[in-house]
C-alpha cells in the first residue's frame, strides 16, 4: 500500500481534500470526505474478495481514495464531480508512483463511477459503483427525510 499512503501525503490530495471540506461545511446532506472515500474502499474490498472480482487492493483504494476529490469543482464551477475528480487524479496517481496502466483503469472507474450501465461489470469501474452506492447509511442519516435521492436510491438497510 505504499503508494496508496504516497497518495494520503500528497500535497495535491490534502488541497483537494480541504477544498472539498470547504465546500461541504455547511452541507446537511453526504459528505465527500475521507470517511466516504475509505467506506467506499473498504467496502469495495470486501465486495472484491466475495465476488473475486480479482482486482488489486493498492489499485481498489487509490480509486476510492479518489474517485470524488473534484466534488469542490462541481459546487464551483459546475463540473460534474466525476469528470473533475479524472481531471485532478492523474497528477496525484502520478507523483504516488502509479504506471500508465494503473493510472488508466483508475482514471475509467472515476469517470464511470455514477454510470449505471457498469454496475454489474466484474471490472475496477464495475466494483467502485457498486461501491459508492453501498456507502451511504441512509437508515442512520438524520437528513434521510429530508434528502432529494429518490427512495429506490437510497440505502434504508444494509446490503453487504
Amino acid at each position: 500500500m505504499e503508494r496508496v499512503n504516497r497518495i494520503l501525503t500528497s500535497s495535491l490530495y490534502q488541497e483537494y481534500l480541504r477544498k472539498n471540506n470547504l465546500a461541504e461545511a455547511s452541507r446537511r446532506f453526504c459528505h465527500h470526505n475521507m470517511g466516504h472515500f475509505l467506506d467506499v474502499a473498504r467496502i469495495a474490498s470486501i465486495l472484491n474478495e466475495k465476488e473475486d472480482y480479482g482486482q488489486e487492493q493498492e489499485i481498489i483504494y487509490a480509486a476510492a481514495l479518489l474517485h470524488d476529490i473534484g466534488r469542490w469543482r462541481q459546487y464551483e464551477d459546475g463540473t460534474p464531480h466525476e469528470k473533475a475528480s479524472a481531471d485532478l487524479a492523474p497528477a496525484v496517481l502520478e507523483e504516488s508512483g502509479f504506471n500508465d496502466v494503473d493510472r488508466d483503469r483508475i482514471l475509467t472507474a472515476i469517470i464511470n463511477h455514477r454510470d449505471a450501465a457498469v454496475k454489474g461489470e466484474k471490472s475496477l469501474s464495475g466494483l467502485l459503483y457498486r461501491a459508492d452506492k453501498s456507502s451511504r447509511p441512509c437508515f442512520a442519516c438524520e437528513m434521510e427525510k429530508d434528502c432529494d435521492w429518490k427512495k429506490e436510491k437510497k440505502n434504508l438497510k444494509l446490503l453487504i
